[in-house]
């Protein structure tokens, strides 16, 4: 119910990008805070979430809606891209990771369902990214990525698998259902650019 007053509220303002439109130039913070609310309402009757700072250059096309779409926030899209549902573009916060960040894509670039762009990985212009693929590394101008077989990477010790975000005191992490704040400083300095 909550969802479908959002959607009423998002045409009244002429839809979701002039939405997006509105939060970005709105001075007066309690609206803003108002038009948030109603942007990720929207967002939520899809699964979706589509952070309020992801800078596209141009809006994309999204050729079965929201569904399931995952974009986490600042990262930049170039123009004129294609995105399916169901895909998720997010940020790589794992402490000491090669690829901390959040992603870059191209123009003209075709991300197919499913697909997965994770960390600070760089997709060029003009790339198709193929269904269900996962990309953690740089993608050059006017290439395709499709899936390979599966393989499994074994290691003596365990990942951390700890899933980090930032609060105003600093990153924290869930265990135990609990956000509990990190006190390591290498692992702090490692995430600094990616939350």
């Amino acid at each position: 119910m909550i969802e479908g007053i959002a959607e009423l509220v998002v045409w009244s303002f002429g839809g979701f990008w002039r939405l997006r439109e509105r939060i970005a130039s709105c001075k007066v913070e309690p609206l803003r805070q108002v038009y948030l609310l109603v942007y990720y309402l929207y967002l939520r009757k899809f699964g979706s979430f589509i952070g309020h700072t992801v800078r596209f250059s141009t809006r994309p096309c999204f050729p079965h809606g929201f569904h399931g779409v995952f974009i986490a926030g600042g990262t930049e899209i170039g123009g004129n891209c294609v995105i399916f549902h169901h895909v998720t573009i997010g940020a790589n916060s794992i402490p000491f990771s090669k690829t901390t960040g959040i992603p870059t894509i191209g123009d003209n670039c075709y991300i197919g369902a499913g697909a997965v762009i994770i960390g600070a990985t760089k997709i060029g212009h003009n790339c198709r990214i193929g269904a269900n693929c996962t990309v953690v590394s740089d993608v050059p101008d006017n290439s395709t990525v499709v899936t390979s077989a599966t393989r499994m990477i074994t290691k003596n010790s365990p990942p951390d698998n700890r899933y980090f975000r930032w609060s105003p005191k600093g990153p924290v992490y869930f265990k135990d259902g609990e956000w509990i704040l990190e006190t390591d400083k290498a692992v702090i300095d490692s995430l600094k650019n990616a939350l």
